[in-house]
């Protein structure tokens, strides 16, 4: 979940902005989780843990593949 709010602060709100000190960027940074907090929503699994584990096995597959060289 770290990993997702990270993603999504990064494209709501970093890669979004021109920052030319350090200290723009954490105020930019401040500011998006003052506002995300004053009306937080939480995240919601969409996926089945079914569906997670089936497509690590195709991801296995498919990297034996690579290494094998039959692509």
């Amino acid at each position: 979940m770290v990993e997702r709010f990270f993603a999504e602060i990064t494209g709501k709100r970093i890669r979004r902005g021109v920052f030319k000190t350090v200290e723009e960027l954490e105020v930019a940074i401040t500011d998006y989780l003052a506002k995300h907090n004053a009306n937080p929503k939480p995240f919601k699994w969409t996926a089945t843990a079914d569906s997670i584990l089936e497509k690590n096995v195709r991801a296995r597959a498919a990297l034996e593949k690579v290494k094998a060289g039959t692509k």
